[in-house]
């Protein structure tokens, strides 16, 4: 089950900075970013002109604020992109360019291991949060170079007390088949630094057991069949309410090992995850967690513009879990 207290308290043992490049203009990010540093969830770094950020908040004397216009630092995160970009074409003018961008510039110290994550969206829209990160940071290899998304849908009455993680609905707009098994994998990893629930993998589409006939059921079909983790319940292809509800499942799946209790969905396409979940958040008034990132060598998660400040905190949090610690 999805317990702040619990996510809190893993966070804060582990000691972690993150790095939030909005904190110039988004009195969002700073009221999380003091709550974080008062719970000691993790060490906010402030992107953004130091003396109006303390001007405008006496209390953020306190925080490490960088300005990449004046920052000692400059000069390295210009060459660090340079680095990651002139195979692309650009040019170490172009890159001192980007080092200016506070996106770019907080991507850039993750990447060089200043900071040891990055949270940002709440201003700005998700290609904006991802780009400099595929581009800087980039896909591990582990993963098939997969970038997707999560979302997560904590404890609720029309979830009946279980978490449900939906993916992918934010970045990947039409996966293969090899993808689909990739984020499949990458949510059940989710789920397990979480420690949310048994992970039982549902692999869904408009149809149930052959029901409807069409190239996306088959490719659902085939993920299905092939992916495979020890320990982890898996079916497909299934509708969402034979995925979901026990005693839909018995009639149209009644060998499906679910058993209409699947708590992560993977979706066949981006239109599909992402109508969904907007669905379930103004429909139904469920509060997603995320998007959460998953598949880049560091952690970068980008939150709704519509997020709370309570959001901001959670999604920090989640962001420290999914620091690698080095071996």
């Amino acid at each position: 089950m999805f317990n702040l207290k619990k996510l809190y308290a893993k966070a804060r043992a582990k000691g972690k900075s993150i790095v939030f490049p909005e904190a110039g203009f988004s009195d969002r990010i700073i009221k999380a970013a003091k709550i974080l540093k008062k719970k000691k969830i993790c060490n906010p770094i402030l992107i953004g002109d130091e003396s109006s950020l303390v001007i405008r908040d006496k209390s953020l004397i306190d925080f490490t604020i960088m300005n990449p216009k004046t920052s000692q630092l400059k000069a390295k995160v210009a060459k660090h992109i340079f680095s990651k970009r002139k195979l692309s074409g650009i040019s170490m003018e172009e890159a001192e360019k980007l080092a200016m961008d506070p996106y770019y510039f907080a991507t850039a110290i993750v990447d060089m291991d200043i900071a040891d994550g990055m949270v940002c969206g709440a201003e700005t829209s998700t290609a904006n949060t991802v780009r400099p990160a595929l581009q800087i940071i980039k896909t591990a290899k582990k993963d098939g170079l997969v970038t997707s998304s999560v979302l997560i849908f904590g404890k609720n009455d029309f979830l009946k007390g279980k978490d449900l993680l939906l993916a992918d609905a934010g970045l990947v707009i039409n996966p293969t088949v090899e993808q689909l098994v990739t984020i499949a994998s990458q949510t059940v990893e989710t789920a397990k630094f979480l420690d949310l629930d048994e992970p039982k993998v549902a692999f869904l589409s408009f149809s149930s057991k052959g029901s409807g006939k069409h190239e996306s059921v088959e490719k659902m079909q085939t993920a299905a069949k092939m992916f495979s983790k020890p320990g982890v319940i898996s079916d497909g292809e299934l509708q969402i309410d034979a995925a979901l509800r026990p005693e839909v499942a018995e009639l149209k799946a009644p060998n499906s090992p679910l058993k209409g209790d699947a708590n992560i969905l993977i979706f066949p396409d981006l239109n599909s995850g992402n109508i969904t979940y907007k669905t379930m958040q103004m429909v139904g008034g469920l509060n997603a967690i995320g998007p959460i990132m998953q598949g880049l060598k560091k952690p970068v998660n980008d939150v709704s513009r519509g997020c709370s400040v309570e959001d901001i905190v959670t999604t920090a949090a989640i962001t420290v879990l999914q620091v690698k610690e080095k071996k």
